[in-house]
């Protein structure tokens, strides 16, 4: 699989259902993860079972959204060490929201195998795939909440002061001030997106 980290694609008009009610949705995420998918280094979204998130439990609820860049100290240590980020400096008082997210597919995955084929397509450590895997209240063999994801980078990008409500151990985070995306520019080709989509169906047996 070809690396495309400095891919660009010319501007692109791709419309995204973000506003319901009023409101828009954003998922928050690690900062160095966004930036991996930002960079076209990832298409993966990886969450922990067993998550008491609503009445449901977490799932992939809404398919597209704002990614929403969260912040703690040894986020690097839990990268692979092939995987070099830009430098990213934090600031406590806003939040930038640089990418919007279009989910294609996504389940959840019980067979650990199954899992490791699917390096190619994430940045994270083994150990943190080996702990997320194991985190499951629910269901005692473990498993992953896996979303293939194609990227989009804003223009311009949206900067919101820092709230105490977007703060907690929860995924989703709803925008009281309607968000427009603007213009959206694919990270990664459709060949390249298309080519990734294929190694996905192979590695899981879809």
């Amino acid at each position: 699989m070809r690396s495309t980290t400095n891919y660009e694609l010319p501007t692109t008009n791709y419309e995204v259902p973000l506003q319901s009610q009023g409101a828009s949705f954003a998922f928050k995420e690690w900062a160095l993860v966004c930036e991996a998918l930002g960079s076209g280094n990832q298409s993966l979204l990886l969450r922990k079972g067993g998550i008491p998130e609503g009445k449901k439990g977490f799932g992939f609820e809404h398919q597209d959204f704002f990614l929403f860049p969260t912040w703690f100290h040894g986020q690097l240590e839990k990268m692979r060490q092939s995987y070099t980020p830009a430098v990213i400096v934090e600031n406590p008082e806003t939040v930038t929201l640089e990418y919007v997210v279009h989910v294609d597919w996504s389940g959840f995955v019980s067979d650990r195998k199954k899992i490791a084929q699917l390096e190619k397509l994430h940045v994270l450590h083994d150990s943190v795939i080996d702990e997320r895997f194991s985190y499951n209240a629910v269901k005692a063999s473990g498993g992953l909440h896996v979303a293939f994801v194609r990227v989009y980078r804003m223009s311009p990008s949206i900067q919101l002061p820092m709230e105490k409500r977007f703060g907690g151990c929860r995924s989703w985070v709803q925008l009281s001030v309607l968000t427009s995306p603007g213009v959206l520019i694919s990270i990664v080709s459709d060949e390249e997106h298309a080519e990734r989509e294929k190694f996905l169906e192979d590695a899981l047996n879809f």
